[in-house]
This record gives C-alpha cells, sequence and structure tokens, in this order.
C-alpha cells in the first residue's frame, strides 16, 4: 500500500467538518481503565495517525447531499475510520507487505511490536461495530449499517482483495484482475462510506444508485493515482524502471498501461464519478470537489 500522503490541510473539504472527525475520533478512543495502556496506545496511534480522512468526509457529505443531518452520521464516519486504520496496520505487517514507514512515521508493529500491533487492528475491528450500534439511531438502521460495514469490510470485499493481492505479487496479473483487486481492497470501503451516509439520511434508490456509481469511478481513479504517485516518487528517487513496484513486486496501472495511459484512465473514472452525482445537485457539490481533488493528486 502506498506510502505517499497529502498532508491533511491539503485535503479538500469543510475545515469544520474535517476538526468534528478529528475530534469524534479522538473521542472514540479514550477507552477507560479497562482496556491495557498499552494497547489503548496503539490504538490510538493508529487511527489518530495524519491523513487525508476521505472515508469518513465521504460519509458525512452523503448524508448532507441525501439532505440529513451530517451530525448522525457521524458514529458511522468513525466505524469506517476504524475499519480503515485496522487494514493499514495488518497490511503493513512483515507477513502481508512488511512496511516501516507510513505517512512518515513508523508502522504500529515498528513504533510498538507486532504482537501488540495485531491486537490493535483485531481491537478496531469490533470497536467499529459498537461504535455503529451504539451511535445510529434507530437501531434497525443501526443494524442495517453494521451489516453493510461487515460485507463492505469481510471477504468477498475488502479482505478478498487483500488475499488477491497477495496472491498476484511477483505474478503478472492483467488490468481485468487488478480492476477486480482494487474494487474490493480500496473502492469496498469508499462504497460503504457513501452508503452509511445515504442510509441514515434515508436516501432513495436513485441516489444510492448514483453513490455506487460514484464510488466505483472515484476508488479505481483513487488506486490508480496513488500508483502514479508511487512512480513519480521512485523514479525521483532511485531512477527506478517502471514495472512492479517496490511494494513486494506487486503489478502497477502504470505497469501494465504506462504513465500517460494510466493519467487519462484516471482522468475518465473521474469524470465518471462527476457525472455519476449530478442527479443531486448542488448538494452534490462537496463530492465532485473531493472528485476532482483525487484526479490533481497526479500532478
Amino acid at each position: 500500500m502506498s506510502q505517499s500522503s497529502s498532508s491533511p490541510a491539503s485535503v479538500v473539504g469543510d475545515p469544520d467538518r474535517l476538526a468534528a472527525i478529528e475530534a469524534a475520533l479522538d473521542a472514540a478512543t479514550r477507552l477507560g481503565d479497562r482496556c491495557p495502556p498499552h494497547l489503548g496506545e496503539a490504538i490510538r496511534y493508529a487511527l489518530l495517525a495524519p491523513g487525508k480522512r476521505l472515508r469518513p468526509q465521504l460519509v458525512l457529505m452523503a448524508t448532507e447531499a441525501c439532505g440529513g443531518d451530517p451530525s448522525a452520521a457521524m458514529p458511522a464516519a468513525v466505524a469506517v475510520e476504524m475499519i480503515h486504520a485496522y487494514s493499514l496496520v495488518h497490511d503493513d505487517l512483515p507477513a502481508m507487505d512488511d512496511d516501516d514507514l507510513r505517512r512518515g512515521r513508523p508502522t504500529c508493529h515498528k513504533q510498538f511490536d507486532e504482537a501488540t500491533a495485531i491486537l490493535a487492528g483485531d481491537a478496531l475491528q469490533p470497536l467499529a461495530f459498537e461504535t455503529l450500534a451504539a451511535g445510529i439511531q434507530p437501531p434497525e438502521l443501526a443494524g442495517r449499517c453494521c451489516l453493510e460495514l461487515a460485507r463492505a469490510a469481510g471477504p468477498r470485499e475488502l479482505v478478498g482483495g487483500q488475499a488477491d493481492d497477495l496472491a498476484a505479487e511477483h505474478q503478472s496479473p492483467g488490468l481485468e484482475q487488478l480492476q477486480r483487486i482494487h474494487e474490493r481492497k480500496t473502492g469496498a470501503l469508499f462504497r460503504v462510506s457513501l452508503r452509511l451516509g445515504a442510509l441514515v439520511a434515508g436516501a432513495t434508490d436513485d441516489q444510492l444508485d448514483a453513490l455506487d456509481r460514484y464510488a466505483w469511478n472515484l476508488g479505481l481513479a483513487f488506486q490508480v493515482t496513488d500508483d502514479l504517485l508511487d512512480v513519480a516518487g521512485e523514479e525521483a528517487a532511485v531512477g527506478k524502471r517502471l514495472g512492479k513496484d517496490s511494494r513486494q513486486g506487486k503489478i502497477t496501472y502504470p505497469a501494465l498501461l504506462g504513465v500517460e495511459a494510466s493519467r487519462a484512465k484516471a482522468a475518465e473514472l473521474i469524470a465518471g464519478a462527476v457525472a455519476a452525482v449530478s442527479i443531486l445537485g448542488e448538494r452534490g457539490g462537496p463530492l465532485v470537489a473531493l472528485a476532482e481533488f483525487v484526479g490533481r493528486r497526479n500532478t
């Protein structure tokens, strides 16, 4: 998984929304005396690491776009970021991507130790569902949200994408297989973020369908631009040739398509995302701005 990152301040979004997300994440990880201090510290290290907060932003933007109150969706925003953080902690482990740094900081297993990192990731998963179940009202809606997030984080989606990603190392998967990996590994959490926010707002089927199409395009665009940033960073640092990158031999879009075609692919996907949310009118403006921000990451 890429170590490239824009600083949080450069991310498109309402500063008040971002501040509210940070405050909610902080509050959700004050776990009290029954949580061992070392474990609690590792959980906070993983969840509160500087980041773009794209997924929780998507939750709240979807709620607003569908006419709901974003404060009612904040538990869903926190829950999605917890699942994302756990997946990064486990991705970085020696048995997975074996990374020492993430966003310029030691990865969780380097900052603490491997066992603590595994336990921190393990803890973030049930904590996400606890946050949803306790914070979303009415209870029937909380149950629907828990189901949606469990499916997105499970073996058919996020974890399945991770498994296929590992299996493809040092092989030569085609474009279709690469796309299937990232539809699940990256796209699944983008999609569920939008769906959770929309469900809290009582979205119509047409709105949910539009957000699903937006998520499909945005998730793939995000991965293409991530790969382009990796290539640019590698070329600047060590002049590496295009091909399988430094992430344990994983194939990338530029390796398959070339840099210019990958940029064109990203632009096509961003245009698709923007078109998908046109039915939301002015309330979809923040989603359009976020898509355009993702598109600019390759420059």
